[in-house]
C-alpha cells in the first residue's frame, strides 16, 4: 500500500507500528522496506510537528511557494502589493519588494521578514575577483603552493588561477550552503574556501586510483545504517574510510584554513567521483562520525553534478531543506526518533542509559551522548564520553600531509 499524508490519528498509529515493526528488522530489510521506513518516518514527523516546509530562502520562491501552498492566484496578492501591476513586476523579479510589501507579506503570508529581505540567500561570489585576497602565505606554508619569490608575488592572479584551474574547480563553480560561523561572508574567507576545495580535490584525485567504481544505486537508508554500526568498533573510524572508498567515495583529510569554520564537505570531482572532506576541527567521535553521515546524506541526495559543494559548519543551524535532510538521515541512521524520544537515554539520561541504548543500536556511546547534548542544548554535561582525542590519532599520516 502506498504511502500517503497522515490525516487521522489511527493512519498515524498503524504508521507507527509498522515503522517500530520496521525497526526492530532493521538489519534485514530490503531495498523497498527501507524506503518505505524512511518514507512513512518523514510522514510521521510531518504529522507530530504540525509544521510547513521550510520555505525558499529566495524571497520571490518563498512568495510562489506560499501561493501554490495556499492555493492563491496573482490577483489574490493584490492587497499586498496595491495593484496587479506591481503583482507582476515583483514576481517577475522587475520591481523589488518595499518596506511596506514585506511588512504586509509577513504579517498577511506568515513569510519571514529576514527571508523577504533576503538576508538568508547566499551572497554569490562577485566577478570581479580580487586575487590578493587568497590566502598565499597559508597555502605556501601549508605546502599546496611553491613559495612565491619578489616577482612572483605581483603575478598573484596568474598564480591562483593555474592552482584553482588545476582541481577543475572554476571560480563560481561550488555553492556554499550553509551559513558559516566569524569571517565567513567575508570575501577573504570566500576565497579561502576555495583554495581549500582546491587542495581537497588536488588530494583526492591521488587517493582515487586506488577506490572501486561509484555506484549511486547502492547508496540508500541501509547503507547508512551500515556505516553508523562501524562506530561500535574501536577502529571505527578507519573502517568507515575503507567502507567508503570501496564504494568509490573518496575521504580525505584537510584542516581549515583560518578565518573559516568548516567540518566537512561534499562534492563530486569532474570525472562524477565523490569526494568526502574532513578537517577534524573537533577531535571527538560524536563530531567525526555525524559531520561523517551528514556528508554521505548530501552524497546520496544532492549532488547531481560537479556543480556544486556543499561546505558544513555544523555548529550553524540552517534552513537549507537540504541541509535540514542530510541532518535527518545521519541523525535516523545513527538513532531513528521513534526510538531516540522512548528511550531511557533521552527521558532519564545517565551513564549507564546511554550506554544501553548505544549496546542497542550497536553504536558508539559518544554519538548518544552528543545527541544528547544537541537536543537538550545541555553541552555541560557527558563531556567525558564523547571520545576526545580519539580521532586525529587514528589518521596522523593523512594529518601530516594536511599540514
Amino acid at each position: 500500500m502506498d504511502a500517503k499524508i497522515i490525516r487521522t490519528e489511527d493512519q498515524y498509529h498503524a504508521y507507527l507500528k509498522e515503522v517500530g515493526d520496521l525497526i526492530v528488522r532493521s538489519e534485514v530489510l530490503t531495498a523497498d522496506e527501507q524506503n518505505r521506513m524512511e518514507v512513512l518516518t518523514v510522514l510521521i514527523e510531518s504529522y507530530e510537528n504540525g509544521k510547513c516546509p521550510v520555505e525558499p530562502t529566495d524571497p520571490i520562491d518563498a512568495i510562489l511557494f506560499r501561493m501554490e501552498e495556499r492555493g492563491l492566484k496573482r490577483a489574490d496578492l493584490i492587497p499586498y502589493f496595491g495593484t496587479s501591476s506591481r503583482v507582476s513586476e515583483v514576481l517577475n523579479r522587475k520591481r523589488p519588494l518595499t518596506v511596506q510589501m514585506i511588512r504586509a507579506l509577513s504579517l498577511g503570508l506568515g513569510i519571514s521578514a529576514d527571508t523577504l529581505v533576503g538576508l538568508n540567500e547566499v551572497a554569490p561570489v562577485k566577478k570581479e575577483i580580487d586575487w590578493s585576497k587568497f590566502p598565499i602565505k597559508e597555502m605556501v606554508s601549508r605546502g599546496w603552493m611553491d613559495r612565491l619569490t619578489s616577482k612572483s608575488i605581483g603575478l598573484a592572479e596568474s598564480v591562483i588561477k593555474d592552482y584553482i584551474a588545476g582541481s577543475g574547480l572554476q571560480i563560481g563553480a561550488a555553492s556554499f550552503r550553509r551559513s558559516l560561523a566569524g569571517d565567513a561572508t567575508s570575501p577573504t574567507t570566500v576565497y579561502a574556501l576555495y583554495a581549500w576545495l582546491a587542495r581537497v580535490i588536488q588530494k583526492a584525485r591521488v587517493s582515487k586510483n586506488n577506490i572501486n567504481a561509484f555506484d549511486p544505486s547502492k547508496i540508500n537508508s541501509g547503507f547508512l545504517r551500515e556505516l553508523a554500526q562501524l562506530s561500535w568498533s574501536e577502529r571505527g573510524p578507519l573502517l568507515a574510510v575503507e567502507y567508503l572508498q570501496n564504494h568509490g567515495i573518496v575521504v580525505v583529510f584537510e584542516g581549515h584554513l583560518k578565518g573559516t569554520q568548516v567540518d566537512g564537505a561534499a562534492l563530486k570531482d569532474v570525472d562524477g567521483t565523490p569526494i568526502i572532506a574532513l578537517t577534524l576541527r573537533y577531535d571527538r567521535l560524536d563530531n567525526f562520525w555525524f559531520t561523517l553521515l551528514h556528508e554521505v546524506a548530501h552524497v546520496w541526495k544532492h549532488l547531481d553534478g560537479d556543480e556544486e559543494a556543499f561546505v558544513d559548519d555544523l555548529n550553524v543551524s540552517s534552513e537549507d531543506r537540504r541541509e535540514a535532510e542530510a541532518n535527518r538521515l545521519a541523525g535516523e541512521a545513527f538513532i531513528p526518533r521513534l526510538i531516540w524520544r522512548r528511550s531511557d537515554a533521552y527521558i532519564s539520561p545517565s551513564k549507564e542509559s546511554i550506554n544501553n541504548l548505544a549496546r542497542e543500536l550497536k553504536i558508539h556511546p559518544a554519538i548518544v551522548a552528543g545527541r544528547l547534548r544537541k537536543d537538550t542544548g545541555n553541552f555541560s554535561v557527558f563531556s567525558d564520553m564523547l571520545g576526545s582525542g580519539e580521532v586525529k590519532n587514528m589518521f596522523v599520516s593523512e594529518l601530516e600531509d594536511a599540514v
